[in-house]
């Protein structure tokens, strides 16, 4: 009885918050939806703050005012402003190891041949996996993107297809979802601008699961546009994620301040400075002269260069310090030329295992984007079955698609098609599995249509040999 009433509440309080938002809707009171939505702008304007160098917190550093002794300024000199693009670095890196090989989408299902190869026609015609990575790279940067599906009708054959937007607010887009307390989608909020005849006007698009409300911004209100959602989904993936370089905030600002101090230092010093005692200034030579002779009055003179430790060994640690602890506490491999030049002999597998750190970041993500992914698969055969491709419905309410995450690294392929080989031989893989697992196989559904035809061609060959030999 328990387990039915939580059930009967969570239905109920679904309900309750869908109704009360459709009534909002009802009335075009769309100021008070957008303020039922999620709204996390403030922490994403401060994520992009820190993604871009030229806000960090040294840029603010003041230049140094030189005055003389009675205080009147003679000069202002210059103080370097060294910002270090850790950021863009850390989040590249994290998005190689989880997106720099494409998803690989495999049929599980038998029998719906036609409606996996419209799937794969989609992935690519919207250009999944580099839609994909951007909306990755947006979310290491900025703590939010999503992909947002588009299905439409063809102005040349008028056809239904689809194409996928990435959304962000560095791109201009304002992300509103919004979840009930059992952290399921029950809305999706877009807010942009766009340029009518000179004026920019404020839209903003609602997704629910049946459906979609068009809203435009006007000087007395909104004007609200509803349209009826034809997938039958909500047509979005939402992305949200802690930033890439999440909590070294404070070590690379710190070694920031400890380079464009060290560059300040460095002009200063830069040109040679010579010390000398007053009775050798007396007699500094002219500076035409070709070689320099410094007159020495008495045993007490002295002339000498005046010269600065060029890296007191204190600063050294630190830097060292803050470079270890800004790369291993975001889980980033140092990743330079003199590093990777050292291993340009080392197989893939043993790379792997040196960018251990990496791939524990990597393993981390997938245990949303796995979830994040199986969600756009179920909204592409949503879209094929009930706009894109109707006929095959039948087959979509039976597909099912497995997706793979792969690895960076180049594998060892001629000894991973000798143990496929030799899995197959002692009868502990089928040929299908095989041709599936093997990284030369783009589509094993084709291969194995293409083997099969081949083998019929030979057989009919053969029969037409044997026949006339008899």
């Amino acid at each position: 009885m328990n387990l039915i009433r939580v059930l009967l509440n969570k239905m109920n309080h679904a309900l309750n918050m869908q109704q009360g938002f459709e009534e909002l809707l009802k009335n075009k009171d769309i100021d008070n939806v957008i303020r039922k939505m999620q709204d996390r702008s403030a922490d994403v304007d401060k994520a992009i703050k820190d993604y871009d160098v030229k806000t960090h917190e040294i840029m603010s550093r003041p230049d140094k005012i030189i005055k003389d002794k009675e205080g009147r300024t003679i000069r202002v000199q210059k103080q370097w402003r060294l910002p270090i693009p850790y950021q863009r670095f850390i989040n590249e890196i994290a998005l190689v190891f989880l997106y720099g090989q494409p998803v690989k989408f495999s049929m599980v299902s038998e029998g719906t041949d036609e409606a996996y190869s419209k799937f794969k026609d989609l992935i690519k015609s919207t250009r999944f996996d580099s839609r994909i990575r951007q909306c990755k790279r947006i979310a290491g940067a900025e703590t939010e993107s999503a992909l947002l599906l588009h299905v439409y009708k063809d102005d040349e054959d008028n056809k239904p297809d689809a194409l996928i937007k990435v959304l962000g607010k560095s791109l201009g887009d304002d992300i509103r979802p919004m979840f009930d307390r059992y952290n399921r989608m029950i809305a999706f909020g877009h807010g942009y601008y766009i340029n009518e005849g000179g004026y920019t006007t404020y839209f903003f698009d609602i997704f629910m699961k049946k459906k979609i409300y068009r809203c435009k911004k006007e000087d007395l209100g909104w004007t609200v546009v509803e349209e009826e959602n034809l997938i039958g989904k909500i047509p979005v993936i939402y992305f949200r994620q802690e930033k890439e370089h999440e909590g070294v905030e404070p070590l690379i600002a710190r070694e920031e301040w400890i380079a464009s101090l060290t560059a300040d230092v460095n002009d200063y010093f830069a040109s040679p400075a010579v010390k000398a005692t007053a009775d050798v200034i007396n007699n500094i030579p002219e500076k035409e002269e070709p070689g320099k002779i410094f007159i020495m009055d008495g045993k007490d003179s002295d002339v000498s260069y005046l010269t600065i430790d060029s890296a007191p060994e204190l600063k050294k640690q630190e830097i060292d310090f803050l470079q270890k602890h800004i790369l291993s506490k975001t889980f980033t491999p140092n990743i330079d030329f003199e590093n990777m030049k050292a291993l340009s002999n080392v197989s893939g597998k043993a790379l792997k295992q040196m960018m251990i750190l990496a791939e524990i970041k990597a393993n981390k993500h997938k245990e949303s984007h796995d979830e994040l992914v199986d969600r756009f698969i179920s909204l592409l055969i949503a879209a094929i079955s009930n706009v894109l491709e109707i006929k095959l419905k039948d087959q979509c309410s039976k597909l099912i698609i497995d997706a793979q995450f792969q690895s960076p690294f180049n594998e060892d392929i001629a000894e991973m098609i000798t143990n496929l080989v030799t899995s197959i031989d002692a009868g502990m893989m089928s040929e299908e599995t095989g041709r599936e697992l093997n990284p030369l196989i783009s589509d094993s559904s084709a291969e194995t249509a293409r083997i099969d035809a081949e083998r019929q061609r030979k057989r009919e060959t053969d029969s037409d040999v044997f026949g006339q030999g008899f």
